[in-house]
């Protein structure tokens, strides 16, 4: 092994990802999309709601405020790692992937904005990644910091996300279609980029401009199943063991994905091929991170000698909390490649990639990481133990330790994970 050839292939694994965030900008999303058919226009007397909400708000707000004609009123609700000022429009910030009393306050603002909608109106909704947190709104005789213990104990379970947004659906006013009970009875027009493997759109953001996942059964079983009923708040288990209410009218929607894991996909094999590589694609990878590397690592050791193999994926997997340290699923992921690596002996020189499109894994200022076959060692010689760090699910100080991590910032959008190996066996 060269250190060269190791950096060469680090270097065009962050490249790949790279260019799988290019892909889901969402300013060229919007643009793109109202090219060709243009932002539906108020009745007579009306106006504009433009309400955007996610990891994405400002940039989708940015640019679908140059399209809309005649009056307007505006509202961005996302996360303060984005702190941006949009002309025209009020940007407010909430908390995630815990929501807070910030979310609390944006969950309320849209409401009281959607509440002045009437028949004239046009409601525009501009939907990313992350909203499920960003904007709460609790049903009555749920608080939000119960929703937070809800939020916490689902993520702590590694409970998959769609579930996890069916649970947090039943006990909000916005979300599972919740928004179009709030808009009734102007019309709505949602704009979605997904971070959602497989793009359930309700799963999206939990689905504000959709109908519900499942029931409140269905949300009952889930949290029975995952072990934490029995550590929910009181509030919470009553209204999850109540009836279904009867449904409120909704205003008519009409719901358009703009963009998605799957477009990032398809530009990270683009600039794979032009690098002269072979591709395998996983375009579901979830499930437990464990598992995850497992994938990963029996396609790099089913990967021919005597030339450089591209594995790329898209997905979002879980993890099991067992510890209390710090990091994300992503470098979990990491993590769990280089070791798994390490005692299967993986043949060649490799590098690896795991990466959020938003920029952020977990709770820390992190994309993920990245690894090759030195990565342990340079651990060991900071003075880190890589497999107990693991078991402690502190990923990011084992990659700290071996300046692994990495960093892009926020990116100003959110289209769920990437994964790149590449492999070159002699």
């Amino acid at each position: 092994m060269t250190d060269l050839c190791v950096d060469a292939l680090r270097q065009a694994t962050h490249q790949i990802f790279m260019k799988a965030i290019e892909a889901a900008d969402p300013a060229c999303a919007i643009k793109h999309t109202v090219r060709h058919a243009p932002f539906p226009t108020p009745g007579p007397g009306g106006k504009s709601i433009v309400i955007s909400i996610g990891k994405a708000a400002p940039a989708m707000m940015q640019e679908a405020l140059k399209h809309v004609d005649g009056a307007y009123s505006a509202l961005c609700v996302t996360h303060p790692e984005n702190r941006d000022t949009v002309d025209g429009a009020r940007v407010i910030y909430g908390a995630h992937p815990v929501p807070d009393e910030t979310s609390l306050a944006a969950g309320q603002a849209v409401a009281d904005l959607l509440s002045q909608a009437g028949d004239a109106d046009q409601v525009i909704a501009l939907i990313s990644g992350g909203g499920s947190a960003l904007m709460a709104l609790p049903v009555p005789g749920i608080s939000i910091a119960d929703k937070g213990r809800v939020s916490a104990a689902l993520l702590g379970a590694g409970v998959e996300i769609t579930q996890m947004n069916l649970v947090r659906q039943k006990l909000s006013q916005l979300k599972g279609g919740g928004l179009l009970h709030a808009a009734h009875p102007a019309p709505v027009s949602a704009y979605i980029l997904s971070d959602v493997i497989g793009d359930d759109l309700r799963a999206i953001a939990s689905g504000p401009t959709v109908g519900p996942i499942g029931t409140r059964e269905e949300a009952f079983a889930i949290c029975k199943k995952s072990g934490i009923w029995d550590d929910l708040p009181a509030a919470v288990q009553i209204h999850l063991s109540q009836a279904e209410p009867k449904e409120t009218p909704l205003s008519a929607v009409q719901n358009i994905l703009i963009g998605s894991n799957g477009h990032s996909l398809r530009a990270a094999q683009v600039a794979a091929r032009k690098a002269g590589t072979v591709q395998v694609v996983f375009d579901m990878l979830t499930g437990d991170v464990k598992n995850a590397a497992t994938t990963l690592l029996d396609a790099a050791n089913s990967a021919p000698s005597g030339t450089t193999t591209v594995l790329l994926a898209g997905g979002e997997t879980t993890v099991h909390l067992t510890g209390n340290g710090r990091g994300g699923r992503n470098q979990e992921l990491a993590m769990h490649v280089a070791i798994g690596a390490d005692k299967r002996g993986l043949v060649g020189d490799w590098a690896f990639l795991s990466g959020g499109t938003d920029g952020r894994d977990g709770p820390t200022d992190a994309a993920g990481g990245i690894v090759d076959a030195t990565s342990l060692a340079r651990m060991r010689s900071a003075g880190a133990d890589p497999a107990a760090l693991l078991s402690n699910n502190d990923s990011y100080a084992a990659l700290a330790a071996s300046d692994d991590l990495l960093m892009t910032g926020a990116t100003g959008t959110n289209v769920a994970d990437i994964q790149c190996l590449i492999i070159s066996k002699p």
